[in-house]
């Protein structure tokens, strides 16, 4: 099990890249939150690498700096404002160089960026990395630049990402952009905008393209991948206005992972997130039929009260979400989950809590990604309900939850025990540089000893014989 219980959001990664021999400038980008950011940080320096960016490790030789931001929690914003106070004495000694907000934080405060924060030229929402060479000319000129336009077309299809840092093994492969889903919890819907979908072409291609350059896995990624739906571009909302051709040509997300399943047979594929009223049994028959997709879900589910479910606005009951995990695991016997929980949210009664416990049990999750309720502003809840849940009734709640996902998770990596699983290698491990580190088809973590010949990038079959609380402890299999 990844051990990452209380706050998700990554600390800031900086990424570098092979320079460009004619590059003349440096660019310092450092990428906060989610996977979709880390993976619009890897438009943004394909985009900046044709106006004569070269990337670095080293702020202090930067000429711009850009902090790719997240907006979902308040200690991920708390994070990226201090990080921006420790550039205040870089822009001193360097007048000249550029500081630069990028994403969603950026989406939602849009102009107070530039009057809260002197430090920073440049505010750039998610839908406007194309707009980046102007604003930064608009910076030369000594203005503050900003745009922050959401848009319902834009999902930079025909952008073939830098990729930044990373294995060279497994990469991002954006399907969709935004969210219609409207919980009332989430800024998404409002930093991201509208929920669209990417040309099925391009998708394909993408992924050739890693194989071609010899990446072994790919995730498809979107805010929503199950309301993936390509009808020839346009929001999903618009669909029903589309052509009775454009209908019946329609691609949705079944569909695509089909598509991308026999376009890259070598390589495996996985996609996250998936929302449990968008979920489409075809999705796990997608899953059974093809061995190169994983068996692994990442299926939110906030709370297991219908109460919670009802007041976030999750539009699918709890009796809903465990009739599609069962299902599922008709469907694909050895398929895992993981899961999001929100602990405390308004008006969360002990009854609720008590519900949330009992679905974890039922549902046996693989690991899970666990938080006490932080209101953010801007979102309906914020607008509407009170937080009233007390901090030390959240604190005990979580304390709860986070207890009981440690003994589901140590029963799940016991059920991988004594077993052969191909895994994929994707480095050394963090503890022993004479392991390998890789995960199985569950998306369960994987450290045996390295063998002359193995290399990363290959798939290995390995016995398991042991396993901690997130860990399988294996060795080739002979």
């Amino acid at each position: 099990m990844q051990e990452k219980y209380i706050d998700e959001t990554k600390q800031g990664e900086a990424f570098a890249i092979a320079e460009r021999p004619e590059n003349s400038k440096k660019l310092f980008l450092e990428s906060y939150g989610c996977q979709m950011n880390f993976s619009d940080s890897e438009i943004v320096a394909s985009i900046l690498n044709e106006q004569g960016y070269n990337t670095t490790l080293k702020v202090e030789e930067a000429d711009l700096i850009l902090l790719n931001t997240c907006s979902i929690r308040e200690k991920a914003e708390q994070t990226v404002r201090m990080r921006l106070a420790q550039f205040k004495r870089l822009k001193k000694e360097k007048p000249g160089m550029t500081v630069g907000v990028l994403g969603c934080m950026a989406e939602r405060l849009k102009t107070k960026f530039l009057e809260e924060e002197q430090l920073v030229d440049l505010v750039v929402g998610p839908d406007a990395y194309r707009d980046l060479p102007n604003l930064l000319k608009e910076t030369e000129d000594g203005r503050d630049a900003i745009n922050v336009i959401l848009s319902k077309e834009e999902t930079y299809a025909d952008i073939n990402p830098v990729r930044l840092g990373g294995n060279g093994v497994t990469a991002f492969v954006t399907i969709t952009r935004g969210c219609d889903n409207m919980c009332t919890f989430c800024v998404v819907p409002f930093t991201r905008g509208r929920e669209r979908s990417r040309d099925p072409h391009s998708i394909i291609e993408e992924c050739k393209n890693l194989l071609d350059n010899g990446y072994k896995e790919i995730t498809l990624l979107g805010q929503n991948v199950d309301s993936y739906l390509w009808y020839g571009g346009g929001p999903k909302k618009d669909f029903v206005k589309a052509s009775e051709m454009q209908k019946a040509t329609a691609v949705d997300f079944a569909q695509l992972l089909d598509l991308v399943a026999k376009a890259v047979p070598e390589m495996r594929v996985r996609f996250s997130t998936s929302n449990p009223q968008d979920m489409s049994l075809d999705v796990f028959r997608m899953i059974a039929k093809h061995d190169n997709i994983c068996k692994y879900v990442h299926l939110p589910v906030q709370s297991g009260s219908n109460n919670m479910l009802l007041a976030m606005n999750r539009q699918h009951t709890r009796e809903e979400y465990l009739d599609l995990i069962r299902k599922a695991k008709e469907i694909v016997p050895d398929i895992s989950f993981s899961q999001d929980m929100i602990i405390g949210f308004c008006n969360e009664s002990e009854e609720d809590h008590q519900d949330t416990l009992s679905l974890m049990k039922e549902v046996e999750y693989d690991y899970g990604y666990m938080f006490a309720y932080s209101e953010r502003p801007g979102t309906p809840a914020h607008k509407k309900m009170e937080d009233n849940i007390p901090f030390e009734v959240k604190q005990k709640r979580l304390n709860e939850v986070i207890e009981l996902q440690r003994e589901l998770s140590r029963k799940r990596m016991e059920t991988y025990v004594g077993r052969t699983h191909q895994i994929l290698i994707e480095g050394t491990s963090r503890k022993n540089e004479n392991q390998w580190k890789g995960r199985n088809s569950q998306n369960a973590v994987c450290v045996f000893d390295v063998l002359e010949g193995q290399k990363i990038g290959d798939i290995v079959d390995v016995f398991v014989y042991d396993n901690t609380q997130g860990t399988l402890l294996g060795r080739t299999a002979e």
